[in-house]
């Protein structure tokens, strides 16, 4: 039978209550204390370096004030929001302000000499660290530290790039691809994705498109495309490519949810070739035999506006001696200038460069044509010997 208690005191129980939320609380303290230095053994390192880097500040500014200015806190404030934790970072602004208690009480008023704790000073490190904890709460919502976020960067760029690559030809052909982004940025809104698919990877399938917006804006959104458009080039008819592209694009939802592409489908036996675009510039083919250039045009909406879009392709061959040129808008647009004018500069400076040489040829026509624009710029150039 259950032995009833009685005459339990109320302030008994709140007693009771108020130490069982201490030991939680002590509890959460002591797990996040032992996940942190069971961590990155650069996090805790870094705490205790800035930890102790402030009472050594506020020795010096005791010894020698006009030498070291109560204001020098904000150096570890400064490191500390780069490169803590929020939580950590609270630990170190107490320490801190603590130090600028002690320095203000030591040194005396404000007003009895240079080199005291001054409201001034208290303004600048407390503004100082207001702006280091936003950083930090940031960095923590991201999920990605201060030292690392840069090597991130720069990986997904090189991904980029890697995707960019077009794959080994076999003799008798050649393929130049350069890419530029915006304002000297390192991402881009234009991207190339290219494959050798078919019966004995006797077909090159090459998409070049061109993402809304430019620069960093538009980075994201070409790296995650470029990921799905490299997964989706060969695993589908070439027919199938810009439909199933279109609907991915439908799917996510974006603002600026729409992109121009192109795709080719060559056939490295026999020169035959088909363009299929989604609102792009028409392909430049330079044919050896006539010495001219001509326009290969095919029609199609842009990527990501309806759904059930219809692409229409157009066909030819690459003879011997023939190039074939894609490029996206950045090429050719300029304000107060026609889109066919900026085709016509582009395929007569082709045609002056590669009298020359083919090798780096299409770097050396987006400094001669589209140097010091203020869009993303991407060529390809394919010739046959």
């Amino acid at each position: 039978m259950a032995r009833r208690e009685t005459g339990t005191h109320p302030v008994d129980t709140r007693t009771a209550r108020w130490r069982r939320a201490q030991r939680r609380v002590w509890r959460r303290v002591r797990r996040g204390a032992v996940d942190y230095f069971r961590g990155d053994g650069a996090d805790w390192m870094a705490f205790v370096v800035l930890f102790a880097l402030v009472p050594l500040f506020a020795f010096l500014t005791v010894l020698a004030p006009p030498w070291c200015p109560p204001t020098a806190l904000v150096i570890p404030v400064i490191s500390g929001a780069l490169l803590l934790r929020p939580s950590s970072l609270v630990l170190l602004y107490s320490a801190a302000a603590a130090a600028l208690a002690v320095e203000s009480v030591v040194l005396g008023p404000y007003d009895a000499g240079p080199g005291r704790v001054t409201p001034g000073c208290v303004l600048v490190v407390g503004a100082v660290g207001a702006v280091g904890l936003l950083l930090a709460q940031f960095r923590a919502r991201v999920g990605v530290p201060w030292r690392r976020g840069g090597s991130m960067l720069f990986d997904l760029r090189e991904r980029l790039k890697v995707q960019s690559r077009i794959p080994a030809l076999p003799d008798g052909w050649h393929a130049e691809m350069a890419l530029r982004p915006a304002g000297g940025q390192s991402f881009s809104g234009d991207f190339v994705v290219a494959a050798r698919t078919g019966d004995g990877k006797r077909v090159l399938e090459v998409v070049l498109a061109d993402v809304s917006g430019k620069g960093m804006d538009a980075g994201s959104r070409a790296l995650l495309l470029s990921g799905a458009f490299g997964g989706l080039v060969g695993s589908l008819p070439p027919h199938d490519f810009l439909p199933a592209a279109n609907g991915y694009l439908l799917r996510q939802g974006w603002e600026e949810g729409f992109a121009s592409a192109v795709h080719l489908v060559l056939d490295l036996d026999t020169g035959e070739f088909e363009l299929l675009s989604a609102g792009h510039l028409p392909g430049m083919q330079r044919r050896s035999g006539l010495g001219r250039w001509e326009t290969k045009e095919a029609e199609g909406p842009l990527l990501g506006i309806y759904d059930g879009a219809k692409f229409e392709g157009v066909r030819g061959v690459l003879g011997r001696g023939d190039v074939l040129m894609l490029c996206t808008d950045g090429m050719v647009e300029a304000p107060g200038r026609d889109l066919t004018d900026g085709m016509d500069r582009l395929m007569g400076e082709a045609d002056r460069l590669l009298a020359t040489t083919f090798s780096g040829s299409a770097w050396r026509l987006i400094e001669a044509v589209a140097k010091d624009r203020s869009d993303d710029r991407a060529l390809l150039l394919l010739w046959r010997e």
